[in-house]
């Protein structure tokens, strides 16, 4: 098989992978199939193949390396996690979802996770910008945090701050909207009128440059943890409610009955008016401007109260 790398001038036949994806067809047939190669530093470029059945091999070799130079390939997948591509293992792109490829020179690979996705690096250090950019937020309006284990603050990563991967266990990263709503004084009045009229007690709050709105005493599923209700915070950030708010913070800390720990992805503390409140990992990726609200960051707390374990 052979490949070429897209010289810009013939595009009349080229079968652009990414545009299949988000327009949610097959793969039609064409003389080239393009696909985007990413560096360690995620600058990209596209490449074009002459077989939708590629192997790393050949990515390698239409992106102009030498496969015998000691580089991995990683598939990026929509969900936003790595599949490693041994050198000689196909991979059809009619069917896997994905059209971009990160490259790394590297003889090991090094796990963490961000958002509760785990990811591999090539490399042993990796910077808050690139984190952020693995993440899928805007760097501008996002903060990357290292989770610290045993409870501790965490620790906020800068775009230019590099964190050493290699030491034991798998690191864990999340990334937070800057929670800057200065000048909001009020709820909107969809959510106004939905909480009272729903009988849910609620008080809006502020603590230096960060505003939220605590659901006071939100009762619980019955028996599954060691309180039977909490007062759950929701921080509101720039933009809202055209932009959605993220996780969610309870206060007292809940543990599950059952097993006598916290839920998975809720151990770790967020300092808020004074107290120590309990973070609750649970990411919002499916914000839909003009009609979600706090009605349906209610529902997605009531169901992650009932999922968890």
């Amino acid at each position: 098989m052979q490949t070429k790398t897209h010289n810009g001038d013939d595009r009349s036949d080229v079968e652009d992978v990414a545009a299949a994806i988000r327009e949610g067809r097959s793969l039609r047939a064409a003389a080239l199939y393009r696909i985007v190669v990413l560096d360690d530093q995620l600058n990209e470029r596209n490449i074009d193949l002459t077989d939708p059945v590629p192997t790393a091999r050949q990515i390698l070799q239409a992106a102009g390396l030498r496969p015998g130079d000691g580089y991995s390939v990683y598939a990026i997948l929509t969900s936003g996690e790595f599949e490693d591509l041994r050198l000689d293992e196909t991979y059809d792109l009619r069917g896997r979802g994905a059209e971009r490829f990160v490259i790394f020179q590297t003889d090991r690979s090094f796990k963490f996770t961000i958002d509760d996705r785990q990811l591999e690096w090539g490399k042993p250090s990796i910077s808050g910008r690139v984190l952020k950019a693995l993440a899928g937020v805007p760097p501008e309006t996002y903060d990357v945090y290292l989770e610290v284990r045993g409870g501790g603050q965490d620790v906020l990563i800068r775009d230019g701050d590099l964190i050493d991967l290699g030491k034991p266990g798998i690191e864990r990263f999340i990334t937070l909207i800057r929670d800057t709503t200065e000048g909001l004084l009020a709820l909107p009045d969809a959510d106004e009128r939905y909480l009272s009229s729903h009988g849910v007690v609620f008080e809006t709050v502020s603590d230096g440059a960060h505003t939220g709105v605590i659901f006071k005493q939100l009762p619980l599923p019955a028996g599954k943890f060691n309180h039977a209700a909490a007062d759950v915070l929701v921080l509101l950030p720039p933009g809202y409610p055209d932009v959605a708010p993220d996780m969610f913070y309870c206060d007292p800390w809940l543990t599950l009955q059952s097993v006598g720990r916290c839920p998975t992805c809720a151990d770790q503390a967020h300092a808020f008016q004074g107290h120590s409140w309990q973070r609750w990992s649970r990411h919002n990726t499916a914000w839909r401007p003009g009609i979600d609200g706090l009605h349906t960051m209610l529902k997605r707390i009531e169901h992650a109260m009932a999922e968890a374990k």
